[in-house]
């Protein structure tokens, strides 16, 4: 499953997906990753939330974030949920078709490792690419 949340800055998104993510954390029976720009919500995660910042590795293109993110899947098999704030800041050069072509990637993964995504995008809604409006949560 993947879900996108996506707004302007001061919508709200980060402190719903924080609720999304802490949630998780609290009843998930595996795994919990929070990929993140920075580490300054770091202490707004319950304590079973793992913290990633990207800031500490060289995020190029969108095919680096996948590799990344297959990376720690293949590091940790009990990975049951991905959160990934700012998925469009996180990587250095990302355009519409670059983020396309990441969600796909994604649904892949997710189809074949059953690991749920959820991913925030700065940006109107209406700006998402009509390719992946489909994975759009209200919030």
């Amino acid at each position: 499953m993947i879900q996108i949340l996506a707004g302007e800055k001061g919508h709200g998104k980060t402190k719903r997906f924080l609720e999304m993510t802490n949630e998780t954390g609290k009843t998930s029976d595996g795994h919990v990753v929070f990929i993140d720009k920075n580490n300054k919500l770091m202490y707004d995660l319950h304590r079973s939330v793992r913290l990633v910042d990207a800031s500490e590795y060289s995020m190029l293109d969108y095919n680096v974030l996948l590799g990344f993110i297959c990376g720690l899947i293949s590091g940790d098999s009990d990975i049951k949920n991905i959160f990934i704030d700012r998925m469009n800041k996180i990587v250095q050069k990302i355009n519409t078709e670059d983020t396309v072509a990441f969600i796909n990637e994604i649904k892949k993964l997710s189809d074949k490792t059953g690991i749920d995504f959820a991913m925030t995008y700065s940006g109107k809604p209406d700006e998402l690419p009509e390719e992946i409006r489909s994975f759009y949560v209200e919030y």
